[in-house]
């Protein structure tokens, strides 16, 4: 037998519970993982209270790392005792053991810990897309980033640093605010306290940013639209104040015939090729130490509904990892 965090109504933390479940035999071109470490992310809570609709009973949790203990028939290059992470589209990390398609898991390197790996598997590849792929950030581009001291904040920070960005943060806190600034970011806004859009306009000489990292969603949508210059993106890829309401597309003419896009991980790494680049360009940079994986905070996987209760009280930084 083995346990996982299963929830059977939508709800808060206290919907969360330890069950015992048998784990099956693994599937042709599936591979069994056991984990030791699994990440905590937004999109879990999102999946708890019902905003992302699940069939319920339902687990949680979309990344992990751990050893492979089985394989299924129809699995090559990979083996029992390798240890791998993944990231994938069905919920049901919360476990000590899980099957998953073969396909979606990739071996760890070495000099990077599991408790990393299974950070930087929704977190990381999240921030890979962002920078390399939705805007393909270029030396010198002034970004404005939401949310920077959180998980895929910091990763997005200190890559697009790397990159010669010029990073504005924004974030909750004094605290938040010295973290991201250790972490890649030029300026840091507060808010609450700071007025985004005329700290923008000045810090940018009145041009604007080049692209937003929007992840807060409705509280922050109009104020990042207005941060951005001519022809600017923004990137809304996140809902932690709640869905953004809809918008006309002439808002988007009025303020410099601007850009709109909101990704999901998922369609970036569709395939089997699109995930092992965007991994192998990930962990390189964590490898040559431009991007340090700051993992905030643990809790046992029994102690769940604490992480989450954590995370949606804003009393988190960086990532949070989840330890069977």
């Amino acid at each position: 037998m083995s346990t996982a965090i299963r929830f059977h109504s939508f709800g808060g933390p206290e919907v969360l519970r330890l069950e015992e479940l048998e784990p099956a035999k693994p599937q042709p071109h599936e591979v069994q993982v056991r984990h030791s470490a699994i990440g905590v992310n937004f999109i879990d809570v999102y999946e708890r209270t019902g905003l992302y609709p699940v069939e319920l009973p339902s687990g949680l949790g979309r990344e992990a790392a751990g050893v492979i203990t089985a394989l299924g028939r129809s699995v090559g290059g990979l083996r029992v005792g390798e240890r791998v992470a993944y990231v994938y589209s069905t919920s049901g990390a919360y476990s000590e053991v899980r099957n998953v398609p073969a396909e979606r898991v990739v071996k760890i390197p070495k000099g990077i810990s599991d408790r990393q790996a299974a950070a930087l598997m929704l977190k990381g590849l999240t921030a890979q897309f962002l920078l390399r792929r939705t805007y393909k950030v270029a030396r010198g581009d002034p970004i404005l980033v939401h949310a920077a001291a959180g998980g895929v904040g910091l990763i997005l920070c200190q890559w697009a640093r790397a990159l010669g960005a010029q990073v504005i943060g924004v974030v909750g806190s004094e605290a938040k605010a010295e973290l991201a600034r250790r972490h890649g970011c030029r300026h840091v806004l507060i808010s609450g306290r700071d007025e985004l859009v005329p700290r923008v306009k000045a810090l940018t000489r009145g041009a604007g940013v080049a692209v937003v990292y929007d992840a807060v969603g409705k509280d922050t949508f109009t104020d990042s639209l207005d941060c951005l210059r001519r022809l600017g993106m923004m990137v809304t890829f996140g809902n932690a104040s709640g869905p953004v309401p809809p918008v006309a597309p002439l808002e988007l003419s009025r303020r410099g015939s601007l850009f709109l896009t909101r990704p999901t991980l998922f369609n970036y790494i569709s395939t089997r090729e699109e995930l092992t680049r965007a991994a192998r360009e990930l962990f390189a940079a964590v490898r040559s130490r431009k991007v340090r994986v700051v993992i905030g905070q643990q809790y046992p996987l029994a102690h769940a509904a604490d992480a989450h209760r954590d995370l949606e009280g804003r009393r988190t930084t960086g990532s949070t990892v989840l330890v069977p």
